[in-house]
């Protein structure tokens, strides 16, 4: 299959190599974050790539040196966007990474926050470098954490571990995120990418039909996870977005200082 219309369209480079295709988020000027155009490209390469035949496994990483941080909130929206779009567009893009048939590893090999970290922790088995951080920043800037954080934490660390992470919006290290068990494997950053593949690969070349289908019985796990908590969380993440407070996090940010919450 041809994926050069993702790198050209969706910022999302697909390199294929021994039935490993290594996905890479691809604007390192703007640490990878995922603007209109990436989301869409995340919510449509899943179901496509992995029912491709010459691929066995699925390598995610970020151009530079981030992973990804999070949606770029100056080009996250089209500008006709309505209140479904933004829902549905949340919705496809959890549903079909869960829903990926071929299994998916994430190499995280420097921040991922926000919808990043989502993105990275949707995997089926996840790399992390020691120095890379990861969180869920939402509130940070007066959001909910709506776009999947809430189905994927706490399916990891648990709902305490989880509410105490994205409640405060705290960022762990490589080290710190794989004591927790949020990550797999923390390993050095020189060899992150090395042996994030090496895996990919050997699940690549062992028995698809039955990998496969014991990820989809796991994942059943999560399809009720986001039955019972993404379409909330999105309509809180959008609703939220009218509050004073989210005004002031806007106008904090722009001004480089911190915000000044008044629960309004």
């Amino acid at each position: 299959m041809d994926y050069r219309r993702f790198a050209d369209e969706h910022h999302m480079q697909v390199e294929i190599n021994d039935r490993v295709a290594t996905v890479t988020l691809n604007r390192p000027e703007k640490r990878n974050a995922v603007n209109y155009a990436m989301h869409v490209g995340l919510e449509s390469l899943w179901r496509e790539i992995g029912r491709d035949p010459d691929v066995g496994a699925i390598v995610i990483t970020g151009a530079g040196s981030a992973f990804c941080a999070g949606g770029d909130l100056k080009g996250f929206h089209a500008p006709d966007d309505g209140p479904l779009d933004q829902l549905r567009g949340t919705r496809y893009l959890v549903q079909e990474m869960v829903n990926c048939e071929a299994p998916m590893v994430s190499a995280i090999n420097g921040p991922a926050t926000g919808l990043g970290a989502t993105v990275a922790l949707l995997s089926d088995v996840i790399f992390m470098a020691e120095d890379a951080v990861i969180g869920d920043t939402h509130v940070k800037v007066g959001l909910v954490a709506g776009d999947g954080g809430a189905v994927i934490w706490p399916a990891l660390v648990g709902p305490h571990r989880a509410k105490e992470m994205l409640m405060s919006g705290k960022l762990a290290n490589g080290v710190e995120a794989a004591q927790m068990g949020l990550v797999n494997h923390c390993v050095p950053g020189d060899k992150l990418l090395d042996e994030a593949t090496e895996y990919a690969h050997s699940l690549a070349h062992g028995a698809q039909v039955a990998i496969r289908w014991t990820k989809m019985a796991i994942n059943q796990y999560l399809k009720h996870n986001i039955n019972l908590a993404l379409d909330f969380g999105a309509a809180a993440e959008h609703l939220v977005t009218h509050t004073e407070d989210m005004k002031e996090a806007a106008q904090a940010f722009a001004e480089k200082r911190p915000p000044q919450f008044k629960g309004r």
